[in-house]
Protein backbone atom coordinates (compact mmCIF):
# COMPACT_ATOMS: atom_id res chain seq x y z
CA UNK A 1 0.00 0.00 0.00
CA UNK A 2 1.15 3.55 -1.43
CA UNK A 3 2.17 5.71 1.95
CA UNK A 4 -0.05 8.29 1.06
CA UNK A 5 -2.78 5.79 1.21
CA UNK A 6 -2.39 4.68 4.45
CA UNK A 7 -5.71 5.63 6.54
CA UNK A 8 -4.62 8.35 9.77
CA UNK A 9 -6.36 6.33 12.51
CA UNK A 10 -8.91 8.34 14.20
CA UNK A 11 -9.46 11.11 11.14
CA UNK A 12 -13.39 10.09 10.63
CA UNK A 13 -13.84 10.61 14.04
CA UNK A 14 -11.98 13.74 14.49
CA UNK A 15 -14.04 15.31 11.27
CA UNK A 16 -17.28 14.20 13.18
CA UNK A 17 -15.77 16.14 16.30
CA UNK A 18 -15.00 19.09 14.56
CA UNK A 19 -18.46 19.15 13.28
CA UNK A 20 -20.25 18.88 15.80
CA UNK A 21 -17.97 21.05 17.92
CA UNK A 22 -19.19 23.52 14.86
CA UNK A 23 -23.31 23.30 15.24
CA UNK A 24 -22.47 22.88 19.76
CA UNK A 25 -19.69 25.45 20.59
CA UNK A 26 -20.26 23.82 24.08
CA UNK A 27 -18.94 20.35 22.92
CA UNK A 28 -16.10 19.60 25.44
CA UNK A 29 -12.97 18.83 23.26
CA UNK A 30 -11.29 15.58 22.80
CA UNK A 31 -7.62 16.19 23.50
CA UNK A 32 -6.99 12.36 22.93
CA UNK A 33 -8.50 12.50 19.40
CA UNK A 34 -6.76 15.73 18.24
CA UNK A 35 -3.14 14.04 19.80
CA UNK A 36 -3.77 10.21 17.69
CA UNK A 37 -4.36 12.35 14.46
CA UNK A 38 -1.20 15.26 15.02
CA UNK A 39 0.96 12.37 15.98
CA UNK A 40 0.57 10.79 12.70
CA UNK A 41 0.46 13.64 10.26
CA UNK A 42 3.60 13.17 7.89
CA UNK A 43 4.59 15.44 4.99
CA UNK A 44 3.01 12.52 2.34
CA UNK A 45 -0.30 12.12 4.29
CA UNK A 46 -1.29 15.84 5.30
CA UNK A 47 -2.18 17.27 2.06
CA UNK A 48 -4.80 14.89 1.90
CA UNK A 49 -6.34 15.70 5.31
CA UNK A 50 -6.55 19.43 5.17
CA UNK A 51 -9.32 19.83 2.82
CA UNK A 52 -11.50 17.58 5.39
CA UNK A 53 -10.00 19.26 8.51
CA UNK A 54 -8.64 22.39 8.22
CA UNK A 55 -11.63 24.50 7.05
CA UNK A 56 -13.68 23.18 10.37
CA UNK A 57 -10.71 23.84 12.29
CA UNK A 58 -11.01 27.70 11.04
CA UNK A 59 -14.08 27.88 11.29
CA UNK A 60 -14.19 27.01 14.92
CA UNK A 61 -10.91 29.05 15.66
CA UNK A 62 -12.69 32.37 14.97
CA UNK A 63 -15.40 32.30 17.45
CA UNK A 64 -13.52 29.58 19.97
CA UNK A 65 -13.40 31.17 23.26
CA UNK A 66 -11.29 28.96 25.86
CA UNK A 67 -8.22 27.74 25.57
CA UNK A 68 -6.92 27.37 21.94
CA UNK A 69 -4.38 25.50 22.49
CA UNK A 70 -5.02 21.99 21.06
CA UNK A 71 -7.14 23.54 18.00
CA UNK A 72 -4.42 25.97 16.78
CA UNK A 73 -1.61 22.98 17.22
CA UNK A 74 -3.39 20.41 14.66
CA UNK A 75 -4.00 23.67 12.33
CA UNK A 76 -0.48 24.84 12.32
CA UNK A 77 0.82 21.12 11.56
CA UNK A 78 -1.80 20.79 8.61
CA UNK A 79 -0.81 24.54 7.43
CA UNK A 80 2.93 23.82 6.81
CA UNK A 81 2.62 22.35 3.30
CA UNK A 82 0.17 25.29 2.18
CA UNK A 83 1.59 28.66 0.68
CA UNK A 84 0.54 31.98 1.42
CA UNK A 85 -1.71 33.15 -0.83
CA UNK A 86 -3.50 29.46 -0.38
CA UNK A 87 -3.72 30.20 3.16
CA UNK A 88 -4.94 33.64 2.93
CA UNK A 89 -8.54 31.46 1.27
CA UNK A 90 -8.48 29.80 4.69
CA UNK A 91 -8.07 32.78 7.01
CA UNK A 92 -9.52 36.28 6.44
CA UNK A 93 -7.44 39.43 7.27
CA UNK A 94 -10.21 39.78 9.83
CA UNK A 95 -9.12 36.54 11.17
CA UNK A 96 -5.64 36.67 11.16
CA UNK A 97 -5.97 40.24 13.29
CA UNK A 98 -8.56 38.80 15.71
CA UNK A 99 -6.17 35.94 16.20
CA UNK A 100 -2.91 37.82 16.84
CA UNK A 101 -5.10 40.48 19.21
CA UNK A 102 -6.15 37.14 21.11
CA UNK A 103 -4.57 36.59 24.87
CA UNK A 104 -4.01 33.03 24.02
CA UNK A 105 -0.45 32.19 22.83
CA UNK A 106 -1.59 29.53 20.61
CA UNK A 107 -3.47 31.63 18.64
CA UNK A 108 -0.69 34.33 17.74
CA UNK A 109 1.15 31.23 16.70
CA UNK A 110 -1.05 30.34 14.33
CA UNK A 111 -1.53 33.65 12.93
CA UNK A 112 2.25 34.46 12.84
CA UNK A 113 2.47 30.42 11.16
CA UNK A 114 0.11 31.79 8.07
CA UNK A 115 1.67 35.59 8.00
CA UNK A 116 5.60 33.95 7.94
CA UNK A 117 4.81 32.20 4.59
CA UNK A 118 5.11 35.01 3.07
CA UNK A 119 8.94 34.88 3.48
CA UNK A 120 8.92 32.16 0.85
CA UNK A 121 8.95 34.75 -2.16
CA UNK A 122 8.45 39.01 -2.84
CA UNK A 123 5.50 38.73 -4.33
CA UNK A 124 4.31 37.35 -1.23
CA UNK A 125 5.46 40.00 0.89
CA UNK A 126 3.99 42.26 -1.67
CA UNK A 127 0.57 41.00 -0.95
CA UNK A 128 1.03 40.96 2.55
CA UNK A 129 1.73 44.76 2.57
CA UNK A 130 -1.45 45.93 1.19
CA UNK A 131 -3.06 44.32 4.04
CA UNK A 132 -2.58 47.31 6.88
CA UNK A 133 -4.34 46.11 9.76
CA UNK A 134 -2.24 42.89 9.52
CA UNK A 135 1.16 44.33 9.18
CA UNK A 136 -0.22 46.94 12.53
CA UNK A 137 -0.91 44.18 14.30
CA UNK A 138 2.09 42.28 13.56
CA UNK A 139 4.60 44.87 14.59
CA UNK A 140 2.18 45.44 17.58
CA UNK A 141 2.49 41.54 18.09
CA UNK A 142 5.61 41.56 17.93
CA UNK A 143 6.35 44.80 20.42
CA UNK A 144 3.96 44.41 22.65
CA UNK A 145 3.20 40.45 23.59
CA UNK A 146 3.81 39.40 27.06
CA UNK A 147 4.95 35.98 25.91
CA UNK A 148 8.35 35.38 25.13
CA UNK A 149 7.76 32.73 22.37
CA UNK A 150 5.18 34.43 20.90
CA UNK A 151 7.53 37.86 20.62
CA UNK A 152 10.52 35.64 19.29
CA UNK A 153 8.68 34.47 16.72
CA UNK A 154 7.71 37.40 15.60
CA UNK A 155 10.61 39.62 15.80
CA UNK A 156 12.40 36.58 13.33
CA UNK A 157 9.57 36.21 11.30
CA UNK A 158 9.78 40.22 10.29
CA UNK A 159 13.17 40.53 10.51
CA UNK A 160 12.92 37.78 7.72
CA UNK A 161 9.81 39.23 5.97
CA UNK A 162 11.79 42.42 5.45
CA UNK A 163 15.04 40.69 3.93
CA UNK A 164 13.03 38.61 1.20
CA UNK A 165 11.04 42.17 0.48
CA UNK A 166 13.89 44.46 0.58
CA UNK A 167 14.28 46.45 -2.75
CA UNK A 168 18.39 47.38 -1.81
CA UNK A 169 20.01 44.51 -1.17
CA UNK A 170 21.86 44.27 -4.21
CA UNK A 171 23.68 47.04 -2.73
CA UNK A 172 23.90 45.95 0.52
CA UNK A 173 27.40 44.02 -0.13
CA UNK A 174 26.61 40.86 1.62
CA UNK A 175 25.04 37.71 1.19
CA UNK A 176 22.72 36.46 3.51
CA UNK A 177 21.00 33.55 4.61
CA UNK A 178 18.08 32.35 6.66
CA UNK A 179 16.83 29.32 6.72
CA UNK A 180 18.85 27.34 3.82
CA UNK A 181 17.04 29.80 1.53
CA UNK A 182 20.32 31.88 -0.50
CA UNK A 183 18.11 35.31 -0.48
CA UNK A 184 20.48 37.57 -1.73
CA UNK A 185 22.29 35.43 -4.65
CA UNK A 186 18.95 33.06 -5.08
CA UNK A 187 15.64 34.98 -4.77
CA UNK A 188 14.84 37.74 -7.11
CA UNK A 189 15.03 41.11 -4.63
CA UNK A 190 11.71 42.55 -3.33
CA UNK A 191 9.98 45.28 -4.11
CA UNK A 192 10.14 47.68 -0.88
CA UNK A 193 6.33 47.26 -0.22
CA UNK A 194 6.66 46.12 2.96
CA UNK A 195 9.35 48.25 4.28
CA UNK A 196 7.38 51.47 2.61
CA UNK A 197 3.83 49.87 4.90
CA UNK A 198 6.39 49.98 7.98
CA UNK A 199 8.25 53.02 7.53
CA UNK A 200 6.75 55.13 5.09
CA UNK A 201 3.29 54.75 7.00
CA UNK A 202 2.38 57.33 9.49
CA UNK A 203 0.27 55.03 11.24
CA UNK A 204 2.67 52.42 11.67
CA UNK A 205 5.83 54.11 12.11
CA UNK A 206 4.53 55.88 14.62
CA UNK A 207 3.00 52.90 16.67
CA UNK A 208 6.58 51.59 16.50
CA UNK A 209 8.07 54.61 18.50
CA UNK A 210 4.92 54.61 20.62
CA UNK A 211 5.77 51.27 21.64
CA UNK A 212 9.24 51.43 22.54
CA UNK A 213 9.32 54.85 23.50
CA UNK A 214 10.71 55.24 27.42
CA UNK A 215 8.73 58.45 27.42
CA UNK A 216 5.37 55.98 27.25
CA UNK A 217 5.60 54.24 30.03
CA UNK A 218 2.09 53.38 31.43
CA UNK A 219 -0.59 50.61 32.52
CA UNK A 220 -3.74 51.98 30.88
CA UNK A 221 -4.91 50.44 27.08
CA UNK A 222 -2.43 50.28 24.66
CA UNK A 223 0.15 51.56 26.83
CA UNK A 224 3.33 49.03 28.14
CA UNK A 225 4.82 48.95 31.60
CA UNK A 226 8.13 49.09 32.39
CA UNK A 227 8.80 45.31 32.14
CA UNK A 228 6.86 45.32 28.85
CA UNK A 229 8.64 48.68 27.54
CA UNK A 230 12.12 46.68 28.07
CA UNK A 231 10.93 44.04 25.70
CA UNK A 232 9.45 45.66 23.51
CA UNK A 233 12.91 47.23 23.00
CA UNK A 234 14.82 44.46 23.40
CA UNK A 235 12.94 43.11 20.13
CA UNK A 236 13.47 46.94 18.33
CA UNK A 237 17.01 46.89 19.17
CA UNK A 238 17.34 42.90 18.16
CA UNK A 239 16.44 43.45 14.60
CA UNK A 240 17.89 46.67 13.62
CA UNK A 241 21.50 45.16 13.32
CA UNK A 242 20.14 42.96 10.30
CA UNK A 243 18.03 45.78 8.87
CA UNK A 244 20.91 48.00 8.80
CA UNK A 245 22.54 46.12 6.87
CA UNK A 246 20.11 45.45 3.77
CA UNK A 247 18.70 48.97 3.74
CA UNK A 248 20.62 51.58 5.49
CA UNK A 249 18.67 54.86 4.29
CA UNK A 250 15.71 53.54 4.87
CA UNK A 251 16.52 53.44 8.83
CA UNK A 252 18.25 56.64 9.08
CA UNK A 253 15.39 58.36 7.28
CA UNK A 254 12.26 59.52 8.54
CA UNK A 255 9.34 61.24 6.56
CA UNK A 256 7.74 61.81 9.62
CA UNK A 257 9.53 64.61 11.65
CA UNK A 258 6.81 65.90 13.64
CA UNK A 259 6.61 62.14 14.72
CA UNK A 260 10.04 62.08 15.71
CA UNK A 261 10.29 65.29 17.70
CA UNK A 262 7.14 64.40 19.45
CA UNK A 263 9.31 60.89 21.40
CA UNK A 264 12.20 63.21 21.61
CA UNK A 265 14.63 63.36 18.75
CA UNK A 266 16.36 66.43 18.14
CA UNK A 267 15.11 68.62 15.34
CA UNK A 268 17.97 67.96 13.22
CA UNK A 269 17.57 63.80 13.67
CA UNK A 270 15.02 61.33 12.24
CA UNK A 271 14.82 57.45 12.05
CA UNK A 272 14.32 54.33 13.77
CA UNK A 273 17.92 53.87 13.92
CA UNK A 274 18.89 57.20 15.78
CA UNK A 275 15.71 56.57 18.24
CA UNK A 276 16.79 53.03 18.75
CA UNK A 277 20.24 53.88 19.58
CA UNK A 278 20.38 57.18 21.34
CA UNK A 279 16.95 58.30 22.45
CA UNK A 280 14.53 55.26 23.38
CA UNK A 281 16.23 53.44 26.35
CA UNK A 282 16.43 55.39 29.76
CA UNK A 283 19.78 54.51 30.58
CA UNK A 284 20.15 56.20 33.86
CA UNK A 285 17.11 53.88 35.09
CA UNK A 286 17.13 51.01 33.07
CA UNK A 287 20.52 49.32 33.32
CA UNK A 288 19.95 45.95 32.25
CA UNK A 289 18.34 47.77 28.65
CA UNK A 290 21.51 50.29 29.06
CA UNK A 291 24.10 47.01 28.35
CA UNK A 292 22.30 45.38 26.03
CA UNK A 293 21.67 48.30 23.98
CA UNK A 294 25.92 48.90 24.15
CA UNK A 295 25.78 45.08 23.01
CA UNK A 296 23.36 46.05 20.19
CA UNK A 297 25.26 49.20 19.09
CA UNK A 298 28.62 47.08 18.79
CA UNK A 299 26.54 44.28 16.71
CA UNK A 300 25.73 46.99 14.70
CA UNK A 301 28.91 48.36 14.00
CA UNK A 302 30.10 44.73 13.95
CA UNK A 303 27.86 44.22 10.78
CA UNK A 304 28.37 47.46 8.91
CA UNK A 305 32.10 46.50 8.69
CA UNK A 306 31.78 44.15 7.03
CA UNK A 307 29.33 45.91 4.47
CA UNK A 308 29.81 48.11 1.72
CA UNK A 309 30.14 51.49 3.30
CA UNK A 310 28.95 54.54 0.62
CA UNK A 311 30.30 58.11 1.53
CA UNK A 312 27.20 58.93 2.84
CA UNK A 313 27.15 55.95 5.00
CA UNK A 314 30.31 56.77 6.55
CA UNK A 315 29.38 59.93 7.02
CA UNK A 316 26.16 58.93 9.08
CA UNK A 317 28.02 56.53 10.89
CA UNK A 318 30.71 59.10 12.16
CA UNK A 319 27.70 61.54 13.37
CA UNK A 320 26.11 58.62 15.20
CA UNK A 321 29.48 57.33 16.97
CA UNK A 322 29.97 60.84 18.08
CA UNK A 323 26.54 61.19 19.38
CA UNK A 324 26.52 58.33 21.27
CA UNK A 325 29.71 57.63 22.69
CA UNK A 326 29.93 61.45 23.60
CA UNK A 327 26.70 60.55 26.01
CA UNK A 328 27.50 57.47 27.15
CA UNK A 329 30.82 57.18 28.43
CA UNK A 330 30.19 53.72 28.74
CA UNK A 331 29.95 52.55 25.02
CA UNK A 332 32.67 55.22 24.71
CA UNK A 333 35.17 52.90 27.02
CA UNK A 334 33.53 49.17 25.64
CA UNK A 335 34.64 50.74 21.96
CA UNK A 336 38.03 51.72 23.24
CA UNK A 337 38.24 48.54 24.46
CA UNK A 338 37.38 46.57 21.21
CA UNK A 339 39.56 48.78 18.89
CA UNK A 340 42.46 47.84 21.65
CA UNK A 341 41.57 44.18 21.69
CA UNK A 342 43.78 41.67 19.89
CA UNK A 343 40.82 39.48 19.75
CA UNK A 344 38.49 41.55 17.88
CA UNK A 345 37.93 41.55 13.92
CA UNK A 346 40.51 42.98 12.06
CA UNK A 347 37.30 44.75 9.96
CA UNK A 348 35.35 46.02 13.16
CA UNK A 349 38.99 47.88 14.39
CA UNK A 350 39.62 49.39 10.92
CA UNK A 351 36.02 50.57 11.13
CA UNK A 352 36.71 52.62 14.73
CA UNK A 353 40.00 53.83 13.66
CA UNK A 354 38.63 55.23 10.75
CA UNK A 355 35.56 56.78 12.58
CA UNK A 356 37.49 58.32 14.96
CA UNK A 357 40.06 60.02 12.71
CA UNK A 358 36.77 60.97 10.24
CA UNK A 359 36.07 64.55 8.86
CA UNK A 360 33.34 65.43 7.16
Amino acid sequence: MDGNDIPVTGSDDLERHLRQLIAFPDTPLNARLFDEVELQLTESNTPRLIPRLLPPLSEILLTYDKDPTILASLAVKLLRPIRFTEALTLASEDALIQALQSPAPAANILALEIIGKARRSPADTAILSIMKGVVENVVRTCLSTPHVEVGEKATQMLGDLLEVDCDRRSSAGIDTKMKGLQLAGGMPPGQGLLWRRIFHDQQVYELLLELCSSRTVGTGDGKLDERQKSLAQGRLLRVLPRLSALDFHTITHSNFPAVDAKYGMPAEEHGILYFALVDMVNKDEDMLMHVYSIDVFVEFLETMSVTELTQSTMDYLAHLVKAVASSDNTLYQTLQSIASSPSSSPEIVDLLVRLNQYEH
